[in-house]
């Protein structure tokens, strides 16, 4: 459903306008009366500037509620897993910006991409694995020519394709002996 689909009906503009004032009445009261000193059946007895803008920091309260309820709503549906582009299709922005307006929204670290995977390369296989303590990430390898290896203890890659790359120059290096001696070049 597009955003626009919600609220085309003017009847439903109205009733939208109505729920938000009724909700709006009795927080206006409280930040006005608790401003001026003044009780409630009289604190709109006062310049209509300072009504008016009585309202206006009313609303901005409300603005700044109802952003972090969006917030929490993109969240939940980040985590049911709504992309990005389905989540800016919903608000009537792009795929990038709801990304921007909602970095959070989406756990990068449940992402596919974030999944272990395994290179295969010169008849061997490395697993590339998520370090759960830094979110970096580490290989442990099984060469074609019988040699275990694995990212030394201190190494911790910032992404996947880096420690697939180091793991791929492991794998190369350890080649099964086909009369050859020395690293595949």
């Amino acid at each position: 459903m597009a955003a626009s689909e919600i609220t085309t009906a003017e009847a439903e503009l109205v009733a939208l306008d109505k729920a938000l004032l009724d909700a709006l009445n009795p927080l206006a009261s409280t930040m006005r009366a608790r401003a001026t000193g003044l009780p409630e059946d009289r604190m709109w007895d006062a310049d209509p500037i300072e009504v008016t803008l009585s309202i206006l920091a009313t609303w901005k309260v409300v603005d700044a509620e109802v952003k972090r309820l969006t917030a929490i709503a993109a969240k939940t549906a980040g985590s049911y897993g709504a992309s990005y582009e389905q989540m800016g299709t919903a608000w009537g922005i792009t795929r990038q910006g709801a990304r921007k307006k909602w970095p959070d929204a989406i756990d990068r670290s449940a992402t596919a991409d974030a999944e272990a995977s395994v290179v295969e390369l010169c008849g061997g296989t490395a697993e590339l694995l998520r370090d759960p303590s830094s979110g970096g990430w580490r290989w442990t390898g099984h060469a074609a020519d019988g040699t275990r290896g694995e990212a030394d203890g201190a190494s911790c890659y910032a992404t996947k394709e880096e420690a697939a790359a180091h793991a791929g120059a492991f794998l190369s290096e350890h080649v099964a002996d086909r009369g050859r001696s020395g690293p595949v070049r």
